[in-house]
């Protein structure tokens, strides 16, 4: 792979979560404290703090939040490709957690936040071509000019020989109508080399409820490396004709915020680096390597409160 800036480039929403004093109802709970957020913002955290050269590129609110997730990047060692709008505030979330540390979501700006407004101009921008992997949601391609630069911006990684990472991270309250998600996912998913999707979003983003099933399809949709979590039960993930099912570490759970972006950054951290051949030509020991440490960072995310609060540094592991 030709030497490159970066190892991972992440593109989409940086938000800010609002974590509750208690476990419980939002109306509750007395005060709340504000955490950086948002998935590719997380994955972009937790791969900059296993030790990858990594970049965050997306649309913030010129606002006291949206400076406020800047410095946080910034403070984890990542570079920065931002872009201030005053049209939207930047988005923040409250989440509830119950007993069991599961969450719930509340949002005032909803999908009117800042970093729905992406547009292609804000992907031809980013240093995608100077990435060895680009990696992507969906939470930011709500409207119709966003869901069009993610098919941009995938398409520039392919020219430019960026490989790809895809997880949609389904937010269904986002979505008026369920069918443009899934449109715009089955749109996405031939053009990724690594897909990952959560037992619990397969049949919303990709029409098929089964794990074993979902692998399948999105290996015939020309997916290089399909992962599918499970929870407390692991993942698994497909290559070719390489299967592989990876049990998840036991830990007490706080909260499971953030937990798939901790695998996802887990995974990355094996396979994105500078002499890290391309998904397909990975030797499947270094393949089931990766696969196990992305287990093993999203069950230790589950450890902490907050999306951040858990992702490991290279030297915890």
């Amino acid at each position: 792979m030709t030497a490159r800036g970066l190892d991972v480039l992440s593109l989409g929403e940086a938000l800010v979560d609002l974590l509750p004093d208690r476990r419980g109802r939002l109306r509750d709970c007395d005060s709340f404290t504000p955490h950086s957020g948002g998935a590719p913002s997380n994955v972009a955290v937790g791969c900059a703090r296993l030790g990858l050269r990594t970049g965050f590129a997306g649309v913030l609110g010129d606002d006291e939040f949206g400076r406020l997730l800047e410095r946080k990047l910034l403070g984890e060692g990542i570079r920065t490709h931002l872009r201030f709008t005053k049209d939207a505030p930047t988005g923040c979330w409250f989440i509830a957690l119950d007993e069991n540390g599961n969450r719930s979501f509340f949002s005032p700006s909803g999908p009117g936040s800042a970093d729905k407004l992406v547009s292609v101009d804000d992907v031809r921008q980013a240093p995608i071509a100077d990435a060895n992997f680009l990696h992507c949601g969906s939470s930011s391609h709500v409207r119709p000019e966003a869901r069009e630069a993610l098919h941009v911006a995938l398409s520039l990684a392919r020219e430019a020989g960026t490989q790809t990472s895809f997880d949609p991270n389904v937010r269904p309250h986002l979505w008026k109508d369920p069918r443009e998600l899934r449109a715009m996912c089955l749109r996405a998913f031939p053009l990724c080399d690594v897909v990952k999707l959560s037992d619990e979003e397969s049949e919303a983003a990709l029409g098929e409820a089964d794990p074993h099933r979902a692998l399948s399809a999105l290996a015939d949709l020309g997916v290089g490396l399909a992962c599918v979590t499970l929870g407390p039960k692991g993942a698994i993930a497909q290559r070719g004709a390489d299967r592989f099912e990876i049990a998840a570490p036991k830990v007490e759970v706080v909260d499971t915020t953030g937990a798939g972006d901790g695998f996802v950054a887990g995974l990355l951290s094996l396979i994105a680096g500078q002499e890290a051949p391309r998904v397909r030509d990975l030797p499947r020991e270094t393949l089931e390597a990766a696969l196990h440490r992305a287990c093993a960072v999203g069950s230790r995310v589950c450890t902490r409160l907050g999306a951040v609060g858990g992702p490991p540094f290279a030297q915890d592991l």
